[in-house]
């Protein structure tokens, strides 16, 4: 099979433990390499790595799974294309109502890989695409390894994508219950409710403990049935953002940006409706433009059509700039005086707010879920009513006329953690698991 031990030094040249010592053993595994697909998830497990290899006394690897469009080579489901410590995984087989990899293939492919690795910490960021028996095979492989899962949304909870908005209104979803869950899904009875939440709860009490980065997601873990002393909060640490810090431009015009895809659930609709109000009822005595970094070109065609022909509606109030470079996004957000997160779901911990607190702009956001979390109102930012394009207009109105108010913020916005302080207090939990491992102590 593929050797890939590092001996207690990464590829980066990070020097191992003092001689004689036993270096920490550390796979982290996600549901998608970032190579092949840039979301959150990805992202902060791909961090996390990067920055254990670095560390003293910690050896660590990289799983991810692959894309449909990155298949394996013929005759194996584990490969390596990105270096001889990071594996990718193509998994021809998911169920995605229960979250199961139904490929027996794969599943010894997996284990194998483990028990090759001997890893003392297997940390999940995600499930998704490996299947919730991944964890089973750890423990397989591995008996003595101590298993991590990172929480990033509600999947485990919501079969509508892990969002808890209902259908098909898409209003909000306050808990999940086999009988709520059935009137969402028709075709589904109570009891095939019932029975996914036992299947992937069976899975998920082999984890030893579970990290989430907001307070609210774990809380909906916890309503779900997670124990409260095996879930930890702790944020995604967000890297130092490239380029020099630049000051907020003239406030004679109030600019708000928007960075992302364009998407119902992160509020495009509502930013068009209060678009159109703000062109209807401008400020008094300020002005004010929007400005949106992204596009909707993985959103289906007539939901493309319908934003393509509200933003040529709202010429003048909103400005596109069409997709954007990562590597770009701090300078493209300190040409904002704040950024918009108008979503219309819960979210966890986005991302764009923490990279709006690393270029030192506050963020007016819903005010529900992880958003109200992350932004302290009048603090870190502006909270307007969740879904009520009213209350966004009236909001951005009340700024544009008023825009002192958004610049003292950036005397109190908080500070994102770094990625060296999460992967400070990540590594301390996997050191008081190992203590408390009977197996291990």
């Amino acid at each position: 099979m593929r050797s890939s031990r590092n001996s207690g030094r990464g590829a980066s040249g990070a020097t191992g433990p003092a001689a004689g010592a036993t270096p920490l053993r550390v796979l982290i595994v996600s549901h998608m390499h970032p190579r092949v697909s840039r979301g959150g998830a990805e992202i902060a497990a791909y961090q996390m790595y990067t920055a254990l290899r670095e560390m003293p006394g910690i050896t660590a690897w990289f799983c991810g799974g692959a894309s449909a469009s990155m298949q394996p080579p013929l005759g194996t489901h584990v490969f390596q294309p990105f270096g001889p410590d990071e594996f990718v995984i193509g998994n021809p087989g998911y169920d995605h109502w229960n979250h199961s990899a139904n490929n027996p293939r794969f599943a010894d492919e997996f284990r194998d890989l483990v028990a090759e690795l001997k890893p003392d910490v297997v940390h999940f960021h995600h499930f998704a695409n490996l299947g919730m028996e991944a964890l089973l095979q750890v423990k397989q492989a591995a008996p003595e390894a101590r298993i991590v899962l990172t929480l990033h949304e509600y999947l485990a909870i919501c079969h509508h994508f892990g969002q808890m908005v209902k259908r098909p209104g898409m209003e909000l979803c306050e808990a999940a219950s086999p009988h709520d869950c059935a009137r969402c899904f028709p075709e589904k009875s109570d009891n095939d409710f019932f029975m996914r939440k036992l299947y992937i709860q069976r899975f998920m009490k082999l984890a030893d403990h579970f990290i989430s980065p907001s307070r609210f997601l774990a809380d909906r873990y916890i309503a779900w049935g997670l124990e409260a002393d095996r879930v930890s909060v702790i944020e995604n640490g967000q890297p130092t953002l490239p380029g020099e810090d630049q000051p907020m431009p003239d406030p004679a015009t109030l600019i708000v940006g928007f960075f992302g895809q364009l998407s119902t659930l992160k509020g495009v609709g509502l930013l068009m409706d209060a678009a159109d109000d703000l062109r209807r009822r401008p400020p008094k005595r300020g002005r004010l433009r929007l400005e949106i970094s992204g596009d909707a070109s993985n959103q289906p065609p007539v939901l493309r059509e319908e934003i393509e022909r509200r933003l040529a509606a709202a010429r003048g109030v909103v400005t596109v700039r069409g997709p954007y470079d990562h590597k770009r996004v701090k300078s493209l957000m300190q040409a904002c005086h704040a950024v918009l997160v108008p979503s219309i779901w819960w979210e966890n911990s986005p991302m764009v707010i923490q990279e709006a607190f690393g270029a030192r702009r506050p963020v007016i956001c819903s005010d529900i879920g992880g958003m109200a979390e992350k932004v302290r109102h009048g603090v870190d930012g502006f909270h307007f009513r969740a879904r009520s394009a009213t209350s966004l207009s009236d909001l951005l109105r009340r700024l544009a006329d008023n825009p002192q108010e958004v610049l003292d913020l950036q005397a109190t916005l908080a500070r994102p953690p770094s990625v060296a302080e999460t992967v400070g207090e990540v590594r301390g939990l996997y050191a008081r698991l190992r203590v408390a491992a009977p197996a291990l102590a």
